[in-house]
This record gives C-alpha cells, structure tokens and sequence, in this order.
C-alpha cells in the first residue's frame, strides 16, 4: 500500500464539495417542507402525520455516530457520500409517491411512507456525517470554519433553488406536477454528487495522509469506547447540548411555518413554497454576512464565535415573538419580511455552530473525526425530529381546545422563542468552558497557545 500526501483543499475542492451539501438541501426540502404543506392543506390530514413522519426520518439519525466510525476505519468517504445520496433520493420518490397514494389508500400510502422516511434518513446521516468529516480532515486549520460556512450557504442556496422551482411546477397544484418536480430534484442531485466527489480522494488501496504526513493517531478502538470518551470531554459534551436546544427551537416552526400560511394567510401551495425560499435566502444572507464580517474576527486573542450564536439566537427569539404578532394579526402582517428576519438570524447562529463544530472536530485526532461529526450530527437530527413533532401535535392540541386556529400558532411561535433565549444562554458559557480547557492546559501541558485540539490536550486524550 502506498502512502501519499494529500494537499491540503483549495476554495475550489471546497466549493465542489459544497455542491453535495447543495443537493442534500434540495432533496431534503421537497420531503420535509412541500410534502408536508401538501398532506395537511390540499390532502386535509392532521399535522402530526407528516411530523411524525419527518420525525422517524430525524429519529434514524441517531445512528450518525456509527456511519461516521464506519467511515473513519476506511481509507475513503466518497463511497459512503454517493451511497448515502442514492439511498436519500430513493427515499425522497418513494416519499412523494407515498404521499400521493394516501389520498386513494390510506393505510398503503402511510406503510410506503414509513419505508420512504427511514430510507431517507440512512441516506442523509451516511452521507451528510461523511461530507462533513472529509472536509474536517482535507481542508487546512485556518480554514476549517470559513469551509464550513462556504458548504452551508451552498445548501441553504440548493434549498432556494428547489423551493422556488418546485413552487412554480406545482402551480396549479396536481399530482402529476407534483411526482414531476420530485423526479427532477432527485435526479438532479444524485448527478451533482457524482460529479463533485469525482476525483476528490485517491483510488481504493493507497493510504493518504489528509494534512499531517507521519500521523497516523493510535490504533482503532471499539465503538462504544470511542463514543464514551468523546462524551467525556466537557467542550464537546456542552457543544452538543447547546446544539440540541437551539435546533429543538429551530425545527419546531419548520414543519407548521407553510400550513400557517395556508391556514391563516390563505397562502395557495406555490405561494407557502416560495415563502419558505424566501426564509432560506434570509438564512443564506446571515451566513454570508456573518462568516464575512465576524466569523472569524478576533479582539484580544479571542474568537468572536460564541458572541455571534448569542446574536443570532436572540434575534431568532424575537422574529419569533413577531410571528406571534403575525398569528394574532391576521392577513394584514408583513408576513414575508417576518419570516425573512427570521431566516437571517438563524443563518448568524447557523454560520457560529458550524464554525466551531469544524474546527472541533477538525483539529482534534484524524481518526475520530467521523465519529465526532456524528455525535454532533445525532444531536441536531434528534432535536429536529422532537421539535417538529412536538411543534405540528401542539398545533394540533391547541387548534382543538382555542377559538381560533391563529391562537394555537401564537403560543407555538413563543414557546420556541423561549427555546431560542435558553440557547443564547448556553452559547454565551461556551467561551468560558473552552478558557477552562485552556487553564487545565496550561497547567498540564505547557502553553495553551500551542493548540487547544492538539496532542495532549484534555480534549484528545484516548
């Protein structure tokens, strides 16, 4: 077996990769946002069941530790990338397909959804964990975070595209337009995924060292042990609990946004769908301006990260309480503006997570960083499942026991705002639980300014 020495990824290899996190985006809105408006408006079926559905496609993503152990003992990941892809756009026809059998066969329409959901789940954790962890091991330290941002923005851009296009196929809405749009999206990212991780890595059977020639890190431990010792440490361990709050309260108005509109703002399909791209586009301005203007930015040595996730979870918080407003007001709202606000705060706080979830797990020992991904992966994909099961049935208990169906959207959208300011708090402690790491460093190792994810520190300890 030979060993070669890989180049660290220019702009260009990561803006090829972002392309895959494009297509992941794209497919991942049509199951997630156009079937879900399209079962509980056109097809009059109670929100809890496409949340629950969406819920069992998040649920199986709790499995993204193992696909990234699984990823990190091979010598490549693109294999896991297109595999996972296939298996996602598999999942994503079958789901539409599914969605519209319900209206003639209920009961088949719901079994093939079932099967649909946990296909598209494998699909994204197997190929979302790997992406992420190939970039964390092929892209240079001092632009591990700048990367991060560059893949995201592509995917919340891939999201837009999809929304806007699939919202003016299936206008007027039929089913035939419907099962159109889905096979085109599908096939389109599965063509963009071959095509942006073709020639990425080397072939099977030669060793690469991704940065560090002649660092190998120590052998292959069992799963399990693995998993409990990155548990074990205190940054990665409150890293993902504030990941998990803020994506419980971002994922509890993604599945009730578009009926919202179409309940209380009398949104037809294509209109709701463009809503929610333009609700992606205020995502995609957030990130772009914040990884341009601070996601890097230092004062006094100290990285400014933690100050931009408290920023955009407050702002998140407050567009939500406008939301609110809009669910009490009626029609007369500026309901786009809201939700664009909406999108931009959570692209501040997005651009914040990421950056400090690459470097993370980017910094920290080759071998782990698969499994890291999943960790954090796990807990994202968990919070989103809970949090848009959770947001669809309190809909659905409110709509049942208030006099008005604004009501029940009223005290979602504040609940989640609450959700949001809890997540500011626990981002506001991340800075003082990495300068703890740094004392024990300090005092164990020698200067922290050596690296706070290098060989001997706490973090990478077994």
């Amino acid at each position: 077996m030979t060993n070669t020495l890989l180049k660290p990824l220019g702009w260009l290899g990561i803006a090829r990769l972002g392309l895959v996190q494009s297509a992941l985006g794209a497919v991942v809105a049509l199951t997630t946002s156009t079937l879900n408006r399209v079962m509980v408006v056109e097809m009059a079926m109670p929100a809890m069941l496409p949340a629950a559905l969406v819920g069992l496609h998040f649920a199986v993503q709790i499995t993204r530790p193992q696909w990234g152990y699984g990823s990190d003992l091979g010598s490549r990941r693109t294999p896991w990338i297109i595999g996972g892809m296939a298996c996602l756009c598999l999942g994503a026809l079958g789901a539409t397909d599914a969605a519209l059998i319900m209206a003639s066969t209920p009961a088949l329409g719901i079994l093939i959804s079932i099967l649909a959901y946990l296909m598209i789940g494998m699909g994204v954790g197997a190929s979302g964990t790997s992406l992420l962890a190939l970039l964390a091991t092929r892209v240079a330290p001092e632009r591990r975070p700048a990367a991060a941002s560059i893949t995201w923005i592509m995917m919340i851009l891939g999201i837009v595209i999809s929304s806007i296009i699939v919202g003016q196929l299936i206008s007027p809405f039929s089913a035939q337009a419907l099962a159109f749009a889905a096979t085109g999206v599908a096939g389109c990212a599965f063509l963009v995924t071959l095509a942006a991780v073709h020639g990425v890595e080397l072939p099977e059977g030669t060793k690469a060292h991704a940065l560090e020639p002649g660092e190998d890190g120590p052998p292959p431990v069992p799963f399990r042990q693995a998993l409990k010792e990155i548990w074990d440490e205190p940054l990665a361990r409150n890293f993902s609990i504030f990941v998990f709050v803020s994506m419980l309260a971002y994922s509890a108005q993604d599945l009730i946004l578009e009926p919202f509109a179409g309940l209380v703002f009398y949104m037809t399909p294509g209109q709701s769908t463009q809503m929610s791209g333009m609700q992606n586009m205020g995502v995609l301005l957030g990130m772009i301006l914040t990884g341009a203007i601070g996601g890097r930015s230092t004062r006094s040595g100290k990285s400014w990260m933690s100050a931009w996730a408290v920023f955009g979870c407050v702002g998140s918080a407050l567009a939500l309480m406008a939301l609110a407003a809009a669910a009490e007001v009626g029609p007369g709202w500026p309901l786009k503006p809201t939700v664009f606000a909406l999108g931009f705060a959570n692209g501040v706080f997005a651009v914040a997570a990421i950056g400090s979830m690459m470097g993370l797990a980017g910094s920290g020992q080759k071998s782990r960083v698969g499994i890291r991904m999943g960790i954090w992966g796990a807990a994202q994909a968990i919070a989103f499942g809970l949090g848009g099961f959770f947001g669809a049935m309190g809909v659905d208990g409110l709509r049942a026991i208030l006099p008005e169906t604004g009501d029940a959207f009223l005290v979602v959208f504040l609940v989640e705002g609450a959700l949001f300011l809890v997540s500011a708090y626990l981002a506001s402690r991340l800075d003082r639980s990495k300068q703890t790491v740094l004392a024990r460093v300090d005092g164990v190792d020698g200067p922290a300014s050596a690296s706070l994810m290098g060989r001997g520190s706490p973090l990478t300890q077994g």
